[in-house]
């Protein structure tokens, strides 16, 4: 017997509809690229969303087809959002920070038919124009008094042209709710980078999901500040959270310094805002070398890679901002478990609360994940035991757009997505990232993890960014190699940098050496990225007086 219940499919539609009708005069505001500071409501943009959706309906794009954007944090990118979404096309966000060769490929393989852009990007656009094969209209993402001069763009369109020229009267279809809703391409670290096409069902549970209190605990009195692009797994949800619990949006554009952030942090009254580390190094150098302090901030989002544990203890001691510290990947839209404390935990010393915190967290209902060793078995969940982590559930992805390769393993009879990860997972279920599996150093047979040792020199003040990485070694096969980026004007030295780890790990786990570089180099989404440094270094010889017994 089934239940007596109504039949309503879960669109992103209704995101918006229920934003326009219970929190039509909260706020979205933008720094745009234009340079000006944008102000309107959310009823002001769901009418603009309509007319765009009229737009993109008259530029024949079709149920399902792509549309594409190369575009920061903004009101018009919030736009699309929904009017490519609800209208039954497919939003496909492009990373502008990924190559042109990458962005041509991707554009292709995804086969869009429109691409709009901010005017930050029209280099990059020009470079691929003659190249892409389905493109078929490009939007210039301004209005008609800051259109480029001679861009070398076939019959490039304005975007407030389109708004103008379209009415705001548009019924939101009414379709399945797994139908396809947004893409977004994995940074290919291996081989082309992978499509992972979310549906308007998944979307929404996620959403749901991640407003929950012990997840990012979002709601109306929140004036929330995505610094996560938009590009990059769709800001982490936060456009759809927004207008779920009705929340003040504020976008910072292109402008992403320290000092820009500040700026709207403290003017817009900002509550809550997300990015991943290298960002906020960026917010708290500036914030430390002024004298300044967050006057409403008072707790951020840090995922996309493990935060030092040193950030965590900044943010919280010298500027009482409390850090959610969170874990998930572009394959799973992306929360995979965020650090939100138990009652059990709020009774712990201030310094057993931080180690809860340098934790990525608990799995947010609807992730089921476990760990496993190399044969497959499951491992305990004791907080000791490491393995490869394995998740699942409704908005994780089960195949690659066009069929890419299998991601799924199977186990129990069920399939699961291996993350690629190496991790932990106590008792209360908090899991923690000991490692990806690739970055994982093997010292004579013995595992030592990396972003351990990162976190070490990280907490050193006069460290500004740290990587380890695996060196050959004769004896022990690989040993550990920290590559530093001093702070400014600092005069570290190795011997002091190495004397830091003692009493804090086992001997045997110390680096070998330390090698000083100018800059470590990062991916388009801010990680660093260690295949390089494996590359760089593949050749460099460590000294010898480091011998294990």
């Amino acid at each position: 017997m089934n239940g007596l219940m109504m039949q309503q499919s879960l669109l992103i539609s209704s995101l918006l509809t229920h934003a326009e009708r219970h929190h039509g005069e909260q706020e979205i505001v933008s720094r745009r690229v234009e340079g000006d500071i944008h102000r309107y409501t959310f009823r002001d943009m769901a009418a603009r969303a309509r007319r765009m959706a009229n737009a993109i309906a008259a530029l024949g794009v079709k149920h399902s087809e792509r549309v594409a954007t190369l575009a920061w944090n903004g009101h018009r990118h919030m736009e699309l959002y929904y009017a490519a979404s609800g209208s039954g096309a497919v939003l496909h966000t492009l990373n502008p920070r990924l190559h042109p060769d990458q962005v041509s490929w991707i554009a292709d393989h995804a086969e869009d038919q429109v691409l709009f852009f901010d005017m930050s990007f029209l280099p990059l656009v020009e470079a691929i124009a003659p190249r892409v094969k389905t493109i078929r209209h490009f939007v210039a993402m301004t209005d008609r008094a800051h259109m480029p001069k001679d861009a070398r763009v076939p019959g490039l369109l304005c975007y407030e042209d389109l708004i103008d020229g379209s009415s705001d009267r548009f019924d939101w279809p009414e379709f399945d709710e797994n139908t396809a809703a947004s893409l977004c391409y994995t940074s290919g670290t291996t081989g082309n980078p992978k499509g992972v096409l979310y549906s308007h069902r998944s979307t929404l549970l996620h959403t749901f999901a991640a407003a929950l209190p012990d997840a990012l605990n979002c709601s109306v009195a929140d004036v929330i500040l995505p610094v996560v692009p938009m590009f990059h797994v769709n800001a982490w949800g936060l456009p759809y959270v927004a207008c779920m619990v009705g929340a003040k949006l504020v976008f910072p554009g292109p402008a992403l310094d320290g000092k820009s952030l500040h700026e709207l942090f403290e003017r817009e009254g900002v509550t809550l805002s997300a990015g991943v580390p290298t960002v906020w190094q960026g917010l708290l150098a500036h914030v430390e070398s002024h004298g300044l302090s967050f006057r409403t901030m008072r707790r951020t989002i840090i995922g996309g890679s493990a935060c030092p544990p040193a950030m965590i203890r900044t943010f919280q001691d010298r500027y009482q901002v409390h850090v959610l510290h969170a874990w998930g990947m572009t394959e799973l839209s992306p929360l995979g478990t965020v650090c939100s404390f138990k009652p059990k935990h709020l009774a712990l010393s201030q310094e057993e609360r931080f180690a809860v915190q340098a934790m990525q967290g608990h799995a947010l209902y609807g992730v089921d994940m476990k760990i496993i060793d190399e044969d497959g078995s499951e491992l305990p969940w004791d907080g000791q035991c490491s393995g490869d982590l394995l998740v699942r559930g409704p908005w994780i992805v089960s195949q690659y757009f066009r069929g890419e390769g299998d991601p799924l393993v199977h186990s129990d009879g069920k399939g699961w997505f291996p993350t690629g990860d190496v991790a932990s997972i106590d008792a209360d279920g908090f899991m923690r990232i000991t490692d990806r599996s690739k970055d994982v150093i093997k010292s004579g047979g013995e595992w030592i993890g990396s972003i351990d040792l990162e976190n070490i020199a990280m907490a050193h003040p006069q460290v500004a960014m740290a990587a380890c990485i695996a060196a050959y070694h004769p004896k022990w096969d690989e040993r550990p190699l920290l590559v530093v980026v001093k702070k400014p004007e600092q005069a570290l030295s190795r011997e002091k940098l190495l004397a830091f780890y003692e009493g804090k790990i086992a001997s045997w786990w110390t680096p070998d050496d330390v090698v000083f570089v100018d800059e470590i180099p990062l991916g388009a989404t801010g990680k660093m990225l260690k295949h390089k440094l494996r590359e760089t270094f593949k050749s460099y010889q460590l000294p010898t007086a480091w011998s294990a017994t």
